[in-house]
């Protein structure tokens, strides 16, 4: 071991170039790894957000199908239009009655409004749900209670409050008991929700909100109190007026649908895609064939995105697995220039009684000890990749100790493996050959 130890540092810079290949292949596998643990951790954050099993139907507005037909004499098409009223507590019914394998329903109205106390004000998102919807996104209370049946029935007015707007208008204070102003109402705060951490990213890709800065209510409250568009008035009537006339413009459209959102939780995952189906075609027989709603299944987008990252987590893989296998070319060529360079040494070695074996453990731990501290310096750079790409460029890492071991473990396998033929054509050479060789 002194005598192969030796030789490896009598020859340290073409020793390390020897392991160049090693070391960028140990550092892009360990790389890899931690690219592709990452998203595979980030995957799962955001089906936890979104919640297991869920269907989610959001309304379209002014988005429609119908058949086209020629005016009489004028040769000009005309599309017919049907009337939808809309995503509303209908839907709701009927998919609870007619869909089976539901195992739970969240309508919820999202209204944007206004949210004051003492010197304190913003804008935020009022949002009427049902229990369901605490449930279904796996949401849990640091302190209060959630809604009753008295507050759904009576349509009272109190709310449960993200963690960050706690944080903003209770500095200090305890929340539970104390009111809010929502809007034109004052709503008094039974409940705090846990903080629950969302990247942007998160937000972006699966379209949801800030949960922390939301002010939650009944569905009964939110549709009572402030807003119900399933409900004609006067005020909205007028509202719509002024919005389809002046200056031949178009108007804004209104969101006519009472309803913003409806999560569905399903009982068995693999059904999904066919339980989504059955409510789409009930949804477009009761809005006459309007399509003014859209239906999604986040966790199905999810996984489609994971193996999109699986892909390319594979092309890193082959990349990593050609440096690894270009690093023991590059050792067993080493070793074979090594032998020639040596022959004298190896030739006097065999004459004063050193057996084959001997002589192969020789060259085959220089091969190894060079594949070691390649593998060690490759840990050492794949961490340093890891940091700088999830601080640089935003993309999550995540190092598991199997990843490290896997590298390392490839590499000294690589080491042996290539390192046995010079080896052997070493301990194989003539003695008084070698001793004659200039």
């Amino acid at each position: 071991m002194a005598i192969a130890t030796e030789a490896v540092f009598a020859n340290r810079v073409r020793s390390l170039l020897t392991a160049l290949g090693i070391i960028f292949g140990v550092a892009a596998v360990i790389a890899m790894l931690a690219i592709g643990a990452g998203a595979q951790q980030e995957i799962l954050d955001q089906i936890k957000l979104v919640g297991v099993n869920n269907i989610v139907v959001t309304p379209i507005i002014e988005q429609s199908e119908g058949e086209l037909t020629s005016a009489d004499g004028g040769g000009q098409a005309q599309e017919e239009k049907n009337l939808s009223i809309g995503l509303n507590f209908q839907d709701v019914e009927s998919i609870k009655r007619i869909v089976p394998g539901i195992e739970e329903v969240s309508p919820e109205v999202i209204i944007e409004t206004s949210i004051s106390r003492k010197a304190f004000h913003r804008s935020s998102k009022l949002v009427g749900v049902e229990n369901a919807y605490f449930d279904i996104a796996a949401f849990q209370l640091a302190n209060g209670k959630f809604f009753n049946k008295e507050h759904f029935n009576l349509g009272k007015p109190v709310c449960i409050i993200g963690k960050s707007i706690a944080a903003k208008f209770f500095n200090g204070e305890e929340p539970i008991g104390k009111y809010l102003k929502v809007g034109k109402h004052w709503l008094q705060v039974i409940g705090v929700l846990e903080e629950r951490l969302i990247s942007e990213k998160s937000i972006s890709n699966l379209g949801i909100r800030d949960y922390n800065m939301d002010v939650y209510t009944p569905l009964s409250t939110a549709l009572l109190r402030y807003e119900n568009r399933a409900m004609v008035s006067n005020a909205a009537i007028q509202e719509a007026m002024r919005n389809s006339m002046g200056n031949g413009a178009e108007g804004k459209v209104q969101n006519y649908h009472q309803l913003d959102r409806l999560v569905i939780k399903v009982s068995d995952s693999e059904k999904m895609s066919s339980i989504a189906e059955v409510i789409s075609k009930l949804l477009k027989r009761k809005h006459s064939q309007v399509v003014d709603y859209e239906i999604t299944i986040p966790e199905l987008l999810l996984k489609q995105q994971q193996r999109t990252k699986n892909i390319f987590n594979y092309v890193l893989g082959g990349i990593a697995g050609i440096s690894l296998l270009v690093g023991g070319i590059g050792i067993m060529n080493i070793m074979l220039a090594s032998v020639l360079e040596r022959i004298k040494e190896i030739g006097l070695r065999l004459a004063i009684g050193a057996t084959k074996a001997d002589i192969i453990y020789q060259f085959l731990l220089e091969s190894v000890m060079i594949s070691f501290s390649g593998g060690m310096i490759g840990i050492i750079l794949g961490l340093s990749i890891a940091v700088g790409i999830s601080s640089l460029a935003d993309i999550p890492t995540l190092v598991h100790f199997s990843s490290i071991a896997l590298s390392f473990g490839v590499a000294v396998t690589v080491g042996i493996i290539f390192g046995i033929t010079p080896a052997k054509r070493a301990a194989e050479q003539d003695p008084i050959t070698c001793l004659r060789y200039e």
